[in-house]
């Protein structure tokens, strides 16, 4: 049997996860979730970890391996690190083992991944950080209509009359965003209109990296933006030779954690089987 956390540290958010791994099952022992919001993300980080400590009734020691990925690498108790591509693609595989496409869409980027049938990443790409096209573009679009983020998802899916916003750049489309609502744009139709240009872009990573009619997981922060995931479904169907099925799930956020702590467990197996055990110190 093999207890690991997973951590993993973006920009917006640090999520933890704890798994107990015996004889090919994997069993989720807790999870945790704090919004950065200009704290220490390393401090965080602690606190993730011990929240999920608490929650599974256990204590450090019982923890075998601590991985970490996205921006975790310096978390001083951590015992490896992984990529945060490999990461979300193990998570998602576990989520949903019918997976064979990722679309992880955080604060800065989307990326757009291919895996294999054990989570391994075999292709990817990803948009520009100045894109207009992330979580927190989204945010800043949300805070200047006076809109909690939470909100974002519903209102975009009750638009009558999308306005799209076609700049690339982050900072003209939120220009694009003052002059729509000068001209009494309603807010469901500019959040729709951005959520689609959003998904047009990353429906074309997904078409170029050789998604045709695969399930795809979105995961990261945006995966619960109910309108971005519906108006990437509508962009997908637009495409030619594409008949791929778009999903979320409600842990979707913690993706890049679970496969970090599934990772993290294959690698301290691997270990034991060599007699090189590690705990994390």
């Amino acid at each position: 049997m093999t207890i690991a956390a997973g951590i993993d540290v973006g920009t917006g958010a640090v999520k933890a996860v704890i798994f107990r791994v015996e004889d090919g099952r994997e069993e989720w022992l807790s999870r945790s979730l704090l919004r950065i919001r200009q704290r220490d993300p390393m401090e965080l980080a602690r606190e993730a970890f011990d929240q999920c400590l608490e929650d599974a009734g256990l204590s450090e020691d019982d923890i075998d391996y601590v991985a970490t990925t996205g921006e975790g690498e310096a978390i001083p108790f951590h015992t490896g690190h992984f990529y945060s591509m490999t990461s979300h693609a193990r998570g998602a595989r576990y989520l949903n083992p019918e997976t064979v496409a990722v679309l992880d869409c955080g604060a800065l980027h989307g990326r757009a991944i291919i895996t294999d049938e054990k989570g391994k990443v075999i292709n990817y790409k990803m948009t520009s950080q100045c894109a207009s096209g992330s979580g927190q573009f989204l945010e800043n679009i949300a805070r200047y209509l006076g809109i909690a983020q939470d909100e974002i998802g519903k209102l975009s899916t009750q638009a009558d009359d999308p306005e799209v916003v076609s700049s690339i750049c982050a900072v003209l489309a939120e220009t694009d965003v003052i002059n729509m609502v000068s001209r009494g744009i309603t807010a469901p139709n500019i959040l729709k209109g951005i959520h689609l240009s959003m998904a047009s872009r990353l429906a074309r990573l997904l078409k170029s990296i050789g998604v045709r009619d695969d399930l795809i997981m979105v995961t990261g922060g945006l995966a619960q933006d109910e309108g971005l995931v519906e108006a990437l479904r509508e962009e997908l169907a637009k495409m030619k030779g594409i008949d791929a099925e778009v999903t979320s799930h409600p842990d979707s956020i913690h993706a890049g954690a679970i496969g970090a702590a599934l990772w993290g467990a294959f690698r301290y197996d691997k270990l034991a089987e060599r007699g090189q055990l590690l705990k994390a110190s």
